[in-house]
């Protein structure tokens, strides 16, 4: 939050104390690469744990059970951890 003052002689403008410096954000191609790396490893270990059980089941009830488990784990645990990690190795190669 920043404080303004006006008085007659000069307006002060003082900046909130929780001011934090800007984010940067990975270019769309890393933020590709991250998911793609989530996603695909999460997909694979779920249908060769799940699929000989899924396997008499329709299609679209194996692809909805599928986007149950994969989806919340790869949005909520893995890009947040790959993306953190991301962070630490750009800030690292840039020493």
């Amino acid at each position: 939050m920043t404080t303004i003052v006006t008085t007659p002689a000069a307006t002060v403008i003082t900046p909130a104390a929780n001011v934090t410096a800007p984010v940067t954000v990975p270019s769309v191609h890393r933020r590709a690469l991250i998911t793609w790396l989530a996603v695909y490893p999460t997909i694979t270990l779920a249908l060769a744990l799940l699929g000989p059980e899924m396997a008499s089941l329709p299609v679209y009830v194996r692809t909805l059970i599928l986007t149950f488990i994969v989806v919340p784990v790869t949005a909520y645990l893995l890009i947040p951890m790959l993306t953190k990690a991301n962070h630490h190795l750009t800030l690292r190669l840039r020493r």
